[in-house]
């Protein structure tokens, strides 16, 4: 694979960093509710962030290979990855500096998590032929991205600053499954990247 000026075991370790970061982000949300500390929702906005950033980092690493391959589509799936790092920044700091509630902040973390589930997947189908990576590591890299894309699915509830939980439509509430690419299938997807980007 190339990876630009960026061996393959730097690449690999940044990607287990990443889903690193996802895993801390779902102990302290779990912490959050069971503990009821405040203190671990604020720990789980700045991992949120934290997966932005390292989710963008990762795919600027990727850049080459993928630039190889689509050279247009990939400039696309870097500026999206970028994107998806800034809602998720303003979402925490939505909330980390009390502008909003949860509800609103989360909105836009579920966006930036789209954009950046929606670079995994242009990814991933420009890596379907020539084997650089497992075909069962692609394909399932397209079904994260593609739950990851739910939460675009909010950009309804930013526009109409919905900031309560209270009567949400039906599509407000199907973005959270977005949630569930993202908490749940991304890290496995960049852990199992990194291990094989290691070996």
């Amino acid at each position: 694979m190339t990876t630009s000026t960026f061996s393959p075991s730097v690449v690999g370790w940044t990607a287990i960093a990443t889903g690193g970061a996802v895993i801390v982000a779902v102990i302290t949300l779990v912490l959050m509710y069971t503990v009821n500390g405040p203190f671990f929702g604020t720990v789980n906005d700045v991992f949120n962030s934290i997966v932005g950033i390292s989710s963008t980092v990762l795919a600027w690493m990727l850049y080459a290979e993928f630039h190889a391959r689509s050279p247009l589509i990939s400039q696309i799936g870097l500026v999206l990855a970028i994107a998806g790092a800034i809602f998720t920044i303003i979402g925490s700091a939505l909330i980390i500096f009390g502008y909003t509630d949860f509800v609103l902040a989360g909105w836009y973390t579920g966006v930036g998590n789209a954009l950046i589930g929606l670079w995994l997947a242009v990814l991933c189908y420009s890596m379907l032929s020539g084997g650089t990576l497992p075909h069962n590591l692609v394909v399932f890299g397209l079904v994260v991205g593609a739950f990851m894309t739910m939460g675009l699915l909010g950009i309804p509830g930013i526009l109409a600053r919905v900031d309560t939980m209270e009567s949400l439509p039906w599509y407000l509430g199907a973005s959270y499954l977005g949630f569930l690419g993202t908490y749940v299938l991304y890290p496995i997807w960049t852990i199992w990247l990194g291990r094989i980007l290691i070996k």
